[in-house]
């Protein structure tokens, strides 16, 4: 085998040429969205603190992460055949993992900073310096990276000498499986203890952490707990959708179900355009930020 054709969302015409316009806007939507979010966290000095520095760096990562799976979609809607190249399947398959890997690192961190700040708060500055900052998002590059790589040797250590129909709209784990020419029982076990646990464990540390912090806040004034659940909410709120449908793909014997496509759609598209609105929305000095960056834009504008 030396090429895939994938089957796409849907083999009606009329629903192909209604889904590019649709996620052409969505994706254009997602790049927009977090790229106002990183160049707002550059450019605010009120933006400076350790939050605000991992959340410019989530948005970058998923920019990233939509922009290895959206761009070929919306090319695949448009063709009357839907091929990717072995390597450029397995070139795919592990720039998704990794991003996506680095994404729930970078996720767990932000809990981290936010268990610091809340429980911590007077060494919270000490704690977290710039160079412990750039430290975690260092690792949690270097842990999607051995995420991602993990996934990907397994994959290409399987036989594909027959069928080469993948019936998705990229290259994932499970419905290449389906593709190969032995048994891959072993392999999917495997597949469910790289991806699926480290989902798990990584949303059971998030959660945990948040109990803690509410545990924290009940000595806290009414002003500090509002301010406080503000922010985490944010943040759970994100984790809650990344994770679920994470959790339910890969955390589960090697099957596919017709229901994947669609649960994929939602963590690879939905929740990428949903985070920059959750953070924007729901955070007052986010907010200010951003008008402050779109008056000066104005004013270089007139001159």
């Amino acid at each position: 085998v030396t090429e895939f054709i994938f089957l796409g969302l849907s083999p009606h015409p009329g629903v192909q040429r209604v889904c590019v316009v649709i996620f052409l806007l969505l994706y254009m939507a997602i790049v927009l969205g977090n790229l106002l979010i990183v160049l707002t966290v550059m450019t605010s000095r009120s933006l400076g603190s350790p939050m605000y520095f991992f959340l410019s760096y989530l948005s970058f990562v998923e920019i990233c992460y939509s922009s290895t799976t959206a761009p070929k979609l919306i090319s695949d809607l448009l063709a009357e055949r839907k091929t990717i190249s072995l390597w450029g399947c397995m070139t795919q398959l592990f720039f998704i993992h990794f991003f996506g890997g680095t994404e729930i690192f970078l996720l767990t961190v932000m809990a981290y900073d936010r268990y610091v700040a809340i429980c911590k708060p007077l060494n919270y500055t000490t704690i977290m310096n710039r160079q412990v900052c750039a430290v975690l998002v260092g690792l949690a590059w270097v842990g999607g990276f051995v995420h991602s790589f993990a996934q990907v040797l397994v994959i290409l250590h399987l036989p594909f000498c027959g069928p080469n129909v993948i019936d998705h709209y990229f290259c994932d784990l499970l419905p290449l499986l389906k593709l190969v020419c032995s048994d891959t029982f072993l392999f999917g076990l495997l597949i469910v203890a790289n991806g699926g646990t480290l989902s798990v464990i990584s949303c059971v540390v998030l959660l945990g952490s948040y109990v803690v912090i509410l545990f924290h806040l009940r000595i806290r004034s009414s002003e500090g707990r509002r301010k406080a659940l503000s922010t985490c909410g944010s943040h759970v709120t994100v984790v809650i959708l990344f994770f679920g449908p994470c959790i339910f793909i890969y955390l589960r014997p090697s099957a596919t179900l017709a229901v994947d496509k669609m649960v994929a759609v939602f963590y690879t598209v939905v929740t990428l355009l949903l985070n920059p609105f959750i953070y924007s929305l729901r955070n007052a000095e986010v907010k200010k930020a951003m008008k402050r960056l779109w008056i000066r834009t104005m004013k270089l504008d007139e001159k």
